[in-house]
């Protein structure tokens, strides 16, 4: 088979206002990048015909290190979607840097399921990460430099929790000392890195509604704390302003299609391990305002992503998924069922089978959110009728629908089943109205308690004496009703990414506690999760080239 290169090369593009036009949206008001890129005004939101359409999530299982083809599933339903005639519509993340040269080598799909064009996607895009990583570096600069021209008045601040950020996965910069050298290089101090899928910016202009409620959330961001244990915003230093100038490009949503010209709104790209995970909300609302049907997908496993898209996103923006598409593939099965990753694609119907349980934990999950969930597996060359059909017979058991998606292979064709398997569900047996893993007014150590207990299965639950004391100023300091996101590893249920299956009995330990008040959540970081990756043995860098004035190597 041709590489996802060659085939994202290959597909027919269509103009970009050619595709706007497709689904209504007026082609005077989009700002072309190119001929197949275009920013559409976040303005032409429409409350009213967002009421009628549906919203389709795509998670997953657990995922192996291969991943489980999330965005290929999506991709491959919304194409399968228009091939029965239903207007459909995509709204997914943006890839980052880092794994793109890290581990993955891109993240638009695969196959004959891809949106395109998948080299600038893959890559600088409309600049989105790149105003995010700037506007985080200057606030980093601004603060610096408020403290150095400020500090013969005697401000200082006797902590410091702003950290700078780059989309490129590097180690080294997680630990970094500044402003050495002669008086005129600034203060020194100890600082650090995050990559910035992890930076608050990032949340915040994906949780943002408007440029006003940027600004403003941009404002509340907590900078650290003063010598007289006063918090320090980014309002106190006047240049909230300044910084929403820095993302008013990058605020509106990107529009591009598919390899068969499905319309694709791809905006935001925080990590579902150590963010929130999810697409920006008015991408989402924006294809809700043009679809009648709108796929998206949250990051790596439900108990990650989708709890995320639904306690903080959800939650956040009044919206609620019609159905939940969960990802499975017969290898995750398998390795969760305790088969070495090196036999995953070997024939293991016991290891299919016990492995089940992960995927059953995962359905329970979602259905104590209201959800209606519909299993799907990506199809691969080397699975077998016989394995297939013990998850098909399982889950029939279970009262959950299955379909196979074969876009990868075959396009919007392989995945006609799927499309009408999702339609008829939607129809026949809609989710419920949403319910939340944790109310509101709960104390924050509930919040972090319910999901750790009940949709990780935790059977005890501990905080470090440090966490303690952070979660307790962010309760003095009034932001006690913020929902919470856990950071933890994405290959378990548990904090260590070895325990596959359904661990059971663990103890799950939170070691430190971030507020991000202007994302108005809270961050509880579990086990060793690291907020700035290092990059693999072998990074996909060293596959990735120029082949006679072409990219190759993008995956």
């Amino acid at each position: 088979m041709k590489s996802d290169i060659q085939i994202a090369r290959e597909a027919h593009l269509e103009p970009i206002s050619d595709i706007a036009a497709k689904v209504g949206i007026p082609t005077d008001v989009i700002e072309p990048y190119g001929r197949y890129i275009a920013k559409v005004p976040y303005t032409l939101i429409d409350d009213e015909k967002i009421k009628n359409s549906k919203l389709i999530l795509v998670t997953a299982i657990s995922p192996t290190k291969a991943g489980i083809g999330k965005t290929t599933v999506s991709v491959g339903l919304s194409l399968g979607m228009n091939k029965i005639g239903k207007k459909a519509v995509l709204a997914l993340r943006e890839p980052s840097l880092g794994p793109c040269f890290g581990m993955k080598g891109g993240a638009a799909g695969g196959g004959y399921a891809q949106v395109v064009p998948m080299e600038k996607i893959n890559l600088h895009f409309t600049g989105d990460f790149h105003a995010i990583t700037s506007a985080n570096n200057m606030i980093a600069a601004l603060l610096d430099n408020y403290i150095f021209q400020h500090q013969a008045e005697g401000f200082g601040l006797k902590q410091i929790l702003w950290k700078r950020v780059l989309d490129v996965n590097d180690r080294s910069l997680r630990q970094i000392v500044t402003g050495l050298g002669p008086y005129s290089n600034g203060v020194p101090q100890q600082g650090g890195f995050d990559i910035t899928p992890a930076s608050e910016i990032m949340a915040i202009l994906c949780l943002s509604t408007s440029l006003e409620d940027l600004e403003r959330r941009i404002g509340n961001i907590l900078l650290g704390y003063t010598l007289e244990n006063k918090p320090f915003f980014v309002r106190d230093m006047g240049v909230a302003g300044a910084i929403t100038v820095l993302l008013k490009d990058a605020f509106d949503p990107n529009l591009v299609q598919t390899t068969e010209n499905t319309p694709a709104f791809i905006h935001g790209g925080p990590f579902a391990n150590i963010a929130h995970g999810c697409n920006s909300i008015i991408a989402t609302k924006m294809a809700l305002t043009y679809g009648d049907y709108v796929i998206t997908e949250a990051g790596f496993g439900a108990d990650l992503g989708a709890e995320k898209f639904l306690d903080i996103k959800c939650r956040k923006a009044g919206l609620s998924p019609a159905l939940t598409v969960l990802v499975a593939t017969l290898q995750g099965l398998k390795m969760h069922g305790g088969v070495p990753e090196t036999d995953i694609k070997l024939p293991n119907e016991t290891g299919i089978k016990n492995g089940l349980g992960n995927l059953d934990k995962h359905i329970e999950n979602l259905r104590s959110f209201g959800q209606t969930v519909l299993v799907c597996f990506n199809k691969f060359a080397h699975d077998t009728d016989e394995e297939i059909a013990i998850v098909r017979d399982h889950l029939a058991e279970m009262g959950v629908p299955f379909a196979l998606n074969n876009a990868f292979m075959e396009g919007g064709e392989g995945a006609v089943d799927l499309a009408n398997l999702v339609v008829e569900t939607i129809e026949k047996k809609p989710s419920e109205p949403l319910r939340f893993a944790y109310p509101d007014e709960a104390s924050i150590r509930d919040k972090i308690e319910a999901v750790a207990r009940n949709i990780y299965g935790a059977a005890s639950v501990s905080f470090s004496s440090e966490a303690i004391k952070k979660i307790k100023n962010a309760e003095d300091l009034g932001f006690g009703k913020y929902p919470v996101c856990i950071a933890k590893t994405q290959f378990s249920f548990s904090q260590n990414p070895k325990a596959y299956g359904v661990p059971k009995g663990f103890n799950f330990d939170i070691k430190d506690f971030v507020i991000n008040s202007g994302a108005e959540m809270l961050v509880a970081i579990a086990g060793d999760i690291i907020r700035m990756p290092g990059l693999p043995k072998s990074p996909q860098a060293l596959r990735i080239c120029m082949v006679d004035g072409q990219i190759d190597g993008l995956s």
